[in-house]
């Protein structure tokens, strides 16, 4: 399972984090600059989880944008593991409507 991270310059433990769910990529784009995403949405992601605190705003407008035309679920959270796992379970649901099964408690 792949992942985009959309925002903050560090991830602290968040990718090891997401490692332990199932997840074997973990792909990141820092968030400072909506020039970042002229390419799109790599097609090889499952979901994208949006760190909202460390997001320039033209940027999770494209995010948002492309992710809904390509049908991939995003995860809106800050950026903390503790946020971001509460984030996941809450979409749960959502996530294995597209096929996702990630190992949340």
């Amino acid at each position: 399972m792949s992942v985009l991270i959309v925002g903050g310059d560090h991830l602290g433990s968040i990718p090891k984090e997401l490692d332990k769910l199932g997840v074997n990529e973990v792909r990141h784009l820092t968030g400072r600059s909506g020039q970042k995403i002229r390419d799109g949405i790599p097609e090889t992601m499952d979901f994208i989880i949006m760190l909202c605190d460390f997001v320039n705003h033209n940027l999770a407008y494209k995010i948002k944008k492309s992710a809904d035309n390509k049908g991939i679920p995003i995860i809106y959270a800050k950026r903390s593991w503790a946020s971001v796992y509460q984030k996941m379970k809450e979409g749960q649901h959502q996530l294995r409507k597209m096929g996702l099964q990630l190992f949340l408690n």
